[in-house]
């Protein structure tokens, strides 16, 4: 009896030892699980806190590009604390205070408008019951859309892409969409002001913006509406047209050399940066122009670097590299532009200056000033005829012509480049070098002139390789090669029984009932044939 109570007593010890063993075991565990999640629960708010803090110093590092902007064109003396559209105090939390200058009231000038300057008439109310029309462009950071505002008065938008390239990285590196959304729209702050101070009938035009204030980030640039850039379209297009692309983006460059800013280098150039409006070429994106200057300390620091060609620029005395900015402009201008609209079917009076403009700026051995005058100069003969002095002076005599006439009825033969797809409709300076152009076709029997003319105020002419029908058309003149005997022949009877119809007509009316344009324009059409059929002038007897 005694013995199997020592050894029941010795089980409820041996038990109970490993029961308090096992209890000890699992507070021990259960202590280390709370130890690990105190502790990630520290790393987790660490790091949360480490992104922050990166965030809040991309946020600022962005707004200081912006600010010297600004301050290039103070502001009126106002007061008033401002800060960028749509921005939050973020940037100005966590012990990181802005430059004092980050605070000035300088940006109220564009996010309000003030007495100093006063962007536009466009607001957020400009925006009210808008239709989209489509979406014109999606690039890393920004969206173009183009739509109708409430009056029917077409625009392009361009607000932040929310499905962008940039959102999605930044997102995914600092994991806070709302911060993000004002980190990604500091181009678009940067493009405002740029648009604002960059003011050039070359640089696309601002109506407006619209801030959103309840949603950090939420910015809407209104602009003209322009077309984009076609290099495929434009390479089929005249050599005038072409010529007039080239001749913008020269002026635009020679403005962003010495502009408000100081000399503006465009780091992202290229034909998508561009659009036309009115035939006009325009920069649209603005957003990677830059004004800062590049600091050296030889010649070796100011290397500009192209896939096909390098160059090295000098080190000026003050420690930056000299007109580095204006001969990148000037090169990618050439290499985008210049090369491919420029030198093909040029005039041929004008060949040996679109020459010297493409060695001299391949070679950057012009600067901006010297390249303009070189376009200006092409233009000034171009438009005033005077690259034509050497064409034969009888080509003219060659020719009858038809004052007061059109001419009417399809078209039986084309050209290329030609203003019409329809016909070959080319443009010229005169009735002289149109005359020129038709001998040189040899199909060419007869040409057009109806008074229309190019942005240079060159006349549109109409070339024709048959007689085609003559109507009365007081704006136009018809030239008939003076060989094509045949087709006058033909057209002097076709006009003799236009003319016996009028007179049919008139008959048993009082001479005040006759139309007397009708029988004017017919009797002048017949003696214009008449002429052409015995060689004699127009309006001899």
């Amino acid at each position: 009896m005694g013995h199997s109570l020592r050894a029941a007593a010795l089980l409820a010890f041996v038990v109970l030892s490993i029961l308090v063993s096992l209890l000890i075991s699992s507070v021990q565990q259960f202590g280390g699980r709370i130890s690990h999640l105190t502790n990630a629960t520290r790393a987790g708010h660490e790091e949360s806190a480490s992104l922050r803090g990166a965030l809040i110093y991309q946020l600022n590092e962005r707004r200081r590009e912006i600010v010297p902007l600004l301050l290039l064109h103070g502001g009126d003396g106002d007061d008033d604390a401002g800060g960028l559209p749509g921005e939050s105090r973020l940037s100005a939390q966590h012990g990181q205070p802005l430059d004092p200058i980050s605070d000035s009231s300088v940006w109220n000038e564009i996010a309000h408008g003030s007495r100093a300057a006063r962007l536009d008439e466009m607001g957020c109310d400009s925006l009210v019951d808008m239709q989209a029309v489509e979406v014109l462009g999606s690039g890393y950071t920004k969206l173009v859309v183009k739509v109708n505002l409430a009056g029917g008065q077409p625009v392009a938008l361009k607000l932040v892409n929310e499905k962008g390239i940039d959102m999605s990285k930044c997102v995914e590196d600092f994991k806070d969409p709302h911060g993000c959304r004002e980190l990604v729209s500091y181009k678009l702050k940067k493009e405002l002001v740029l648009l604002q101070r960059l003011q050039h009938p070359n640089v696309i035009k601002l109506k407006g913006h619209c801030a959103g204030e309840a949603e950090k980030g939420r910015l809407t640039v209104i602009l003209e509406q322009g077309a984009p850039l076609q290099m495929i379209q434009l390479l089929q297009s005249p050599w005038e047209d072409r010529f007039r692309v080239c001749l913008d983006l020269v002026r635009l460059l020679h403005f962003l050399s010495r502009s408000p800013l100081g000399s503006v280098a465009l780091l992202d150039f290229q034909p998508r940066q561009f659009v036309t409006v009115s035939g006009s070429l325009k920069l649209t994106d603005l957003d990677d122009a830059s004004a800062a200057e590049t600091p050296c300390q030889t010649d070796a620091d100011c290397g500009l670097q192209f896939p096909h060609r390098n160059f090295s620029l000098p080190c000026s005395s003050r420690g930056v590299c000299e007109d580095l900015g204006e001969k990148r402009n000037i090169y990618n201008a050439y290499r985008y532009f210049f090369t491919y609209l420029l030198p093909h079917q040029a005039p041929p009076g004008l060949t040996h200056l679109v020459d010297h403009i493409m060695n001299s700026t391949g070679e950057l051995k012009a600067d901006i000033n010297e390249t303009l005058e070189a376009f200006e100069r092409i233009l000034h003969l171009y438009r005033s005829g005077l690259h034509l002095d050497n064409l034969p002076p009888s080509v003219f005599t060659d020719y009858t012509v038809m004052p007061g006439t059109g001419a009417s009825g399809s078209v039986d033969y084309r050209c290329w480049p030609s203003y019409s797809q329809q016909g070959c409709v080319l443009s010229v300076h005169s009735a002289r070098e149109a005359a020129f152009i038709c001998s040189s076709h040899p199909q060419c029997s007869s040409f057009t002139l109806t008074g229309q003319k190019t942005w240079t105020g060159r006349l549109l002419a109409s070339f024709r390789s048959s007689s085609a029908q003559l109507v009365p058309d007081e704006a136009s003149e018809v030239y008939v090669k003076k060989t094509e005997r045949p087709a006058v022949k033909e057209d002097l009877a076709r006009v003799g029984a236009e003319l016996q119809a009028a007179f049919a007509a008139c008959e048993g009316r009082d001479r005040a009932d006759t139309h007397p344009v009708l029988v004017n324009a017919t009797l002048l059409r017949l003696s214009a044939a008449l002429a052409a059929v015995h060689r004699r002038p127009v309006g001899h007897t």
